[in-house]
């Protein structure tokens, strides 16, 4: 990727697999890949790669017929212009591989002092979480509905053709775009063909849409503390004598990291209802996601938290993972 325009071909890094249909002119028509969080393979097939051959076809056709207007090209960005890559590849004779680009840019935004962690974290929402389960063979053929997207009338055989009036021919697409939503957004606009007729639907998103596992991704930026937590409900604030407008939440799991490099001794069921004597955030409803909004890799801290109903407090440190290197 040494010289690669990086703003041309822009995707989640972390996706497995992608392919970009384009002219000559680098005028791209669509983008194939994008993963779920639980797999990569999720939107992957053979199917739905023919799907969006033909289709890419069917663009290059109307581009030769003058059909389209030529597309605007992105400000362009190489990784020898993010000093941060430049010093841990090239500049050690090493090759600026895929998975170091997204990594490394949020090192260098961090050093700037402008990383947004929901929004370059915190990457490609899951679309199940508004209600949509696609026929993956068919392309953007939507096979299931529910929630927030059934609520706003999207039905099963839909084709999602727009993403806040943006097109969208393959799931590649559509996670890209949906990517780009502000992660305060409260709506989102999706168009769909159904029956040859188009239909605009106004989507209303559920609190904590864009939140996804970020275990997978390996951000350097993320600060590790190897435990998940549930929120708790009001009732169970209100049983603990807790703010009942706080991030009290109780751990489900800790991972064998946190006792082998000695960051905490966390156990399931404990509960933490404060970091460094904060209770309450205007976005985390978690001590977990607290943390990871807020504290940096490296940084120690001291947990409030309950054990055996008893009030207590406990220093927990952090580390950053850097193995893919």
């Amino acid at each position: 990727m040494d010289d690669v325009d990086i703003a041309l071909f822009d995707y989640d890094r972390y996706n497995t697999l992608y392919f970009f249909l384009m002219n000559p002119d680098e005028r791209i028509y669509m983008r194939y890949g994008g993963r779920g969080p639980k797999s990569p393979l999720t939107y992957l097939d053979l199917s739905s790669l023919e799907v969006a051959l033909e289709q890419g076809l069917e663009m290059h056709e109307r581009y030769q017929n003058g059909e389209l207007a030529k597309a605007d090209r992105p400000e362009p960005l190489f990784p020898r212009d993010i000093p941060a890559l430049l010093e841990a590849t090239t500049q050690r004779s090493r090759c600026v591989e895929c998975h170091l680009i997204g990594d490394l840019q949020n090192v260098q935004r961090q050093r700037d002092g402008n990383l947004d962690r929901l929004m370059h974290m915190y990457r490609s929402p899951d679309i199940k979480t508004i209600g949509i389960d696609l026929d993956v063979p068919k392309g953007l053929v939507v096979a299931r509905t529910r929630g927030a997207v059934r609520a706003a009338g999207m039905k099963p055989g839909d084709r999602i053709t727009h993403l806040n009036g943006a097109p969208v021919l393959t799931f590649g697409d559509l996670q890209y775009q949906y990517d780009k939503v502000r992660r305060d957004a409260k709506q989102i606009r999706i168009r769909v063909d159904r029956d040859g007729e188009s239909a605009g639907l106004a989507i209303t998103l559920p609190e904590y849409w864009w939140w996804t596992d970020l275990t997978y991704r390996q951000w350097s930026v993320e600060p590790r503390v190897y435990f998940k937590s549930r929120p708790l409900t009001d009732a169970e604030k209100r049983q603990y004598g807790l703010d009942p407008g706080g991030f009290a939440s109780q751990v489900t799991l800790t991972e064998g990291f946190a006792q082998i490099l000695k960051l905490h001794q966390l156990q399931a069921g404990d509960i933490v209802f404060g970091v460094d004597g904060v209770e309450r955030d205007e976005i985390a409803n978690t001590a977990e996601l607290f943390i990871k909004l807020h504290k940096n890799p490296g940084d120690t801290f001291v947990l409030d938290l309950l054990r055996d109903g008893k009030r207590t407090k406990m220093e927990v440190k952090t580390t950053s993972v850097a193995f893919r290197k």
